[in-house]
C-alpha cells in the first residue's frame, strides 16, 4: 500500500533528489524547499534509505494538522494512537524544526509534543515510554511552517550522509550528501577519469567511485531507524541490501592528490574501508605541480575558502587554479565550490554554468569552467553559452 513519505536534503540539490527517487520508482514526486515529497510502499522507502546519494532523511508523516499554540498541538499529538508505533517499554526522541511566527521556541514545542504522547500513554495503559536522547526505539519528527504541522515518524534515524565509511576526517570534511550532489549536477556517471586535486580526506572520491560503480551508498551503514518499528519486515530489507544490481564495470581511473601528506593518509584509510582502492589513485602533490593528466576527464574540487581552513595566501591558491586548469587541464570539464567572489575571480576563466549551494553556514557556489586550448572565440558554441541556476 502506498503512503506518503519526505525526503530532506540540502539547499540547492531539491532537483537532483527528485531525479533520484523517480529514478527508485517514486510517485507524485513534488519539490519544495530543502524537500521532496513523493509516494510510496515500504520496499520504496527501504529502497530510499539505501540507494538516494543526495537524501538527509526519509520521513513517513502519520498527521498533518493546523494549530497557532503549543496546547493545540498538544492536543492534535494526543490523538494519535501511538501504541500503533510505540510500546510503552521503548523509548522516543522527538527533533521539531520550526519555520513561524505562531511559535517562537522549538524545545518548548518539544516539550508539548512528549507531554502529549507520555499522557496519551498514562492515560490508556497507566504506564509510559522514556525520551532517550541517543539511539532511541522511536525517532518523532515535527515540522512547523506558518500554522501547519505534520508530525511524521523518521525511518533514517542517524542523518544519510554519514554513510559509514568515513573513520577519519580532515579539518573541514565536505558533507557526503553535498559531495555526492556536486557530482550528479556534474553529471558524472564513470564515463571518463575522474581529478580532485585538493582531495582532503577523500570524500568526493568515494562518492565518485560509488556513483560509477552504481554502489548504493547505504550498504554501509549499520542500521536505519525503520529496524526498530513494529511493521520491520528483515527479509525485506536483506533482499535489498543483497539483490543483483546493475553494478557498472568502470574502465576508468579515480585521481586523488592533496598537499598535505596527513589528508592523504586520512583519505587512504577511509577508501581501504569502504573497499574501492583498487579504482582510486592517491598522491602527495599541491595542485601546481601537476604536469601531466589523462586526456578529456572531468574535475570536481572543493578548495579552502579562508574560513574553517586558513590559507596564507587564499588568492594566490585560486591564481594557481586558474593557471594550471589552463595549462594541464585542457580538454577537461572543471567544476569548482567555492565561496568567496574574490576566490572565483582570481580564477580568472569565465564559466559556463553555476549552481547556488549550502556548505554548512556558508552560501557556496558551483561553478563550470570548459577548459579549451587556443582561443576562447574559437571554442564557444551556443551549448557552451552560460546559465546559471539560483
Amino acid at each position: 500500500m502506498a503512503f506518503e513519505l519526505i525526503a530532506k536534503t540540502m539547499q540547492g540539490l531539491e532537483e537532483v533528489l527528485a531525479k533520484e527517487i523517480t529514478d527508485i520508482g517514486g510517485d507524485q514526486i513534488q519539490i519544495g524547499r530543502r524537500m521532496v515529497s513523493f509516494t510510496g510502499d515500504q520496499s520504496l522507502m527501504y529502497r530510499a534509505n539505501i540507494h538516494l546519494r543526495t537524501a538527509i532523511r526519509i520521513l513517513k508523516p502519520i498527521l498533518s494538522f493546523t494549530a497557532k499554540d503549543p496546547d493545540e498541538v498538544y492536543e492534535q499529538v494526543r490523538k494519535i494512537q501511538w501504541e500503533n508505533y510505540l510500546s510503552p517499554l521503548q523509548t522516543f526522541l522527538i527533533d521539531t524544526v520550526v519555520y513561524s511566527e505562531y511559535f517562537r521556541h522549538s524545545k518548548f514545542l518539544s516539550y508539548r509534543v512528549k507531554d502529549a504522547i507520555v499522557d496519551y500513554f498514562n492515560d490508556n495503559f497507566g504506564k509510559r515510554p522514556s525520551v532517550r536522547l541517543t539511539n532511541p526505539d522511536l525517532y518523532i519528527h515535527v515540522h512547523v511552517s506558518h500554522n501547519l504541522c505534520t508530525v511524521s515518524l523518521d525511518s533514517s534515524g542517524e542523518s544519510l550522509h554519514k554513510r559509514g565509511y568515513r573513520i577519519d576526517q580532515t579539518e573541514a570534511p565536505l558533507n557526503e550528501v553535498l559531495a555526492a550532489g556536486m557530482l550528479l549536477l556534474a553529471g558524472w556517471n564513470g564515463q571518463c577519469d575522474f581529478i580532485d586535486p585538493m582531495c582532503g580526506s577523500g570524500t568526493l572520491l568515494i562518492e565518485a567511485a560509488l556513483i560509477a560503480l552504481k554502489i548504493p551508498p547505504g550498504i554501509y551503514r549499520k542500521s536505519f531507524a525503520f529496524e526498530k518499528w513494529k511493521d520491520f519486515d528483515a527479509d525485506l530489507l536483506e533482499e535489498l541490501l543483497n539483490e543483483e544490481g546493475e553494478e557498472s564495470k568502470f574502465n576508468f581511473k579515480i585521481y586523488g592528490s592533496d598537499i598535505s601528506p596527513q589528508a592523504i593518509t586520512i583519505a587512504e584509510r577511509n577508501i581501504r574501508n569502504a573497499s574501492l582502492s583498487k579504482y582510486i589513485q592517491l598522491d602527495i602533490k599541491a595542485m601546481q605541480k601537476i604536469v601531466k593528466v589523462p586526456e578529456n576527464g572531468i574535475l570536481v574540487t572543493n578548495p579552502p575558502y579562508g574560513e574553517r581552513i586558513s590559507s596564507p595566501d587564499l588568492l594566490g591558491l585560486y591564481e594557481n587554479i586558474g593557471e594550471r586548469l589552463k595549462h594541464a587541464f585542457s580538454g577537461y570539464t572543471a567544476w569548482i565550490l567555492s565561496y568567496r567572489e574574490e576566490c572565483f575571480d582570481s580564477i580568472g576563466l569565465r564559466p559556463s554554468a553555476r549552481f547556488k549551494l549550502m556548505n554548512g553556514p556558508l552560501d557556496c557556489e558551483f561553478r563550470k569552467y570548459e577548459i579549451f586550448s587556443g582561443k576562447r572565440k574559437e571554442y564557444i558554441s551556443p551549448q557552451n553559452t552560460e546559465r546559471s541556476v539560483e
